[in-house]
């Protein structure tokens, strides 16, 4: 798919348009003035009773104005362009973007119905689509999805955090204490220094002490920041033009927000963003690949359907890389259970059954690193794990 091409072509329609929008613009305003003055002369005239003769000089004179400068021929020329222009951009979707996508995947693959409708629910409730997500279950004739009363928690939780209310939050944090400690989550920690700020705003530094001394005690390991919170308070009424002035950063709330979500999922078990999203965004970038590598292996009678990874390299960007993968850099082909990466005793690593046909099967014991000049000792070899 060449987005550069789609996105010339949409470039090239939206300059016609503000073109075509310009020249109207001040074409109108042409006609509107020399209306304007024509009437002007005829309400400002000298005699109180105008000739006849006198009109006509006038609306002559208007009408030798535009037929000099033709406004509607320029406003058909201008839409033409344009016209011209919005008629390209369907033919270049159409060849650029292709509908068919039959050829990109297998139909010999069987879903399970349940567990497609429970992710889908699960998108919905966790996106904080409630109502969306209880018509979706009830018309799949679908169980209730085990994750809707926690999601909707996280999100009364949320909720209560865009009206700067941390009481949720802190419950649940402290609540969970332990198991966001195990995580190594300062999430806590960011909740307690929210409200202490949120005190300290309400010009009331000695409840902030208190606050500070009762619950900063704990963040020993962050020490730094709890210090800087309490200096702050000595800018508490001008803490804009502070060195602290970060404090009053929205970017804090959010952040707080955003790992509460992550934390939140991961103690129910699920990623901090949803399956169905990852999966689809994912497709879309390995979509385009797949349907340009089926078209040009359209004659070779490959049977795409029976293959047990992809026929061709896909780059997915990085946050869709959620295991180690191993490439051997000699047959250029993925580890897997059945040929997994076995490190030499020289340190560098092969995919098994490239060490097989260095060995010629076993039959040598011994064979030369293709990397360096280390005599490799097959006995010495041992698998690694990812």
């Amino acid at each position: 798919m060449e987005l550069k091409s789609i996105k010339d072509a949409f470039d090239r329609v939206a300059n016609k348009q503000k073109l075509s929008y310009t020249k109207t613009n001040e074409i109108v305003q042409m006609v509107s003035q020399e209306i304007d003055k024509a009437l002007s002369i005829l309400k400002d005239s000298s005699s109180p009773y105008p000739t006849p003769l006198d009109h006509r000089s006038i609306l002559a004179g208007v009408k030798k104005t535009f037929a000099e400068n033709s406004p509607v021929n320029q406003l058909e020329a201008a839409e033409k362009e344009l016209n011209v222009a919005l008629t390209k951009y369907p033919k270049v979707l159409e060849k650029q973007l292709n509908t068919d996508i039959a050829k990109a995947y297998r139909n010999n693959v069987e879903f399970d119905t349940h567990i497609v409708n429970q992710i889908i629910a699960n998108f919905f409730y966790r996106q904080g689509m409630f109502d969306i997500g209880d018509c979706f279950v009830a018309e799949t004739g679908e169980s209730e999805c085990s994750t809707r009363k926690s999601f909707l928690e996280m999100h009364q939780i949320l909720e209560a955090m865009k009206r700067r209310d941390l009481a949720p939050a802190l419950n649940w944090a402290i609540s969970n204490s332990e198991k966001l400690k195990q995580a190594r989550s300062d999430l806590e920690m960011k909740l307690h220094s929210l409200h202490f700020l949120e005190i300290a705003q309400d010009q009331n530094s000695q409840e902030a002490i208190i606050y500070a001394r009762k619950h900063f005690e704990r963040f020993l390991e962050s020490f730094p920041e709890t210090q800087k919170l309490v200096c702050s308070l000595l800018w508490n009424r001008n803490l804009e033009k502070s060195p602290y002035s970060e404090f009053l950063s929205p970017a804090l709330w959010n952040n707080a927000a955003r790992e509460l979500t992550r934390q939140y999922c991961n103690l129910l078990g699920e990623s901090s963003e949803s399956p169905l999203s990852i999966t689809v965004t994912a497709g879309t970038q390995t979509l385009p690949v797949l349907l340009k590598y089926m078209n040009v292996m359209a004659n070779k009678k490959l049977d795409w359907q029976s293959m047990e990874q992809l026929p061709v390299a896909v780059e997915l960007s990085e946050e869709f890389q959620f295991h180690s993968v191993f490439v051997c850099p000699v047959s250029k082909e993925q580890s897997s259970d059945e040929n997994p990466p076995m490190m030499m005793s020289c340190g560098h690593v092969l995919c098994k059954q490239t060490i097989n046909k260095m060995s010629k099967n076993g039959s040598k014991s011994s064979f030369k690193c293709p990397y360096c000049p280390t005599d490799v000792d097959i006995s010495r070899c041992r698998q690694l794990h990812f």
